[in-house]
């Protein structure tokens, strides 16, 4: 029998190396970023279309995440249950390349002197992304992106300056995931399946969370963290998660 899932399985552990081995740098500086950003009452607003909604859910909320992350996240771009008809992928796949959109969103924000914003992109080609990273600079306000550095040279972008999304942000952490993002080929199987790129900026995101985390403590200002029963019981976790709610409410007001 194959065995194309420990293949699977030995490649992602390879990304996952290449992270530490190459980007821990990176990861340590946005992360100073976003604790400066959050220490001063800021916003570090998060954006991806496609896929990368999740990287945004992953960093807030959820469970071992805390307020002082901006999540945007546009349902015409990011809603994958209808795969054709009404909200279908033809759909999204259009809108995400339709230069103007990210103008649109951004407009429905203030933004502060101390907020930063971190784009989330494997491809890195797509208009979308680029032009939420532009408009944001346009402010005067840093940009990180996240996505795959070997992706994104070795593709075209779609944007009319020809720019990609690392050519544009101020920072750029590499999710060390291959061009063409699957990574397991069967035999007499066309196309490879089994993509990396969630693995690698998944696990980046959480990185950057808990080094935030570690940071906001050590100056006195921890931060209110979405805990689960499994810590503190069903009532006091009912009431730590509304505490994190509250918190998230005050930094996002006026916003």
């Amino acid at each position: 029998m194959s065995t194309s899932y420990l293949r699977y399985l030995h490649t992602a552990q390879d990304v996952l190396k290449q992270i530490e081995a190459t980007q821990t740098e990176a990861i340590a500086r946005v992360s100073e970023m976003c604790a400066e950003t959050i220490g001063a009452d800021g916003l570090v607003y998060l954006f991806g279309s496609g896929h990368s909604r999740m990287a945004v859910e992953e960093m807030f909320p959820r469970y071992g995440s805390f307020p002082g992350f901006f999540p945007i996240v546009e349902l015409a771009v990011t809603y994958h249950n209808q795969v054709v008809g009404c909200n279908g992928q033809r759909q999204a796949l259009f809108l995400e390349n339709i230069s103007g959109y990210a103008e649109v969103i951004l407009r429905n924000f203030t933004f502060g002197p101390h907020d930063c914003m971190i784009v989330f992109s494997n491809s890195g080609t797509n208009i979308l992304p680029i032009e939420m990273a532009m408009g944001f600079k346009a402010q005067g306000l840093p940009v990180i992106a996240v996505g795959s550095i070997a992706h994104s040279r070795s593709s075209t972008s779609k944007h009319p300056s020809g720019k990609r999304l690392f050519e544009i942000a101020d920072l750029t952490i590499d999710n060390c995931n291959p061009p063409g993002d699957a990574v397991v080929e069967i035999p007499n199987l066309a196309y490879p399946v089994g993509p990396t790129s969630s693995i690698g900026t998944l696990t980046i995101v959480n990185a950057i969370k808990c080094q935030v985390a570690e940071l906001l403590t050590a100056r006195a200002k921890p931060p209110v963290v979405l805990t689960g029963a499994h810590f503190l019981g069903p009532e006091e976790s009912a009431k730590q998660i509304e505490r994190a709610y509250d918190d998230y409410k005050a930094r996002v007001h006026g916003s």
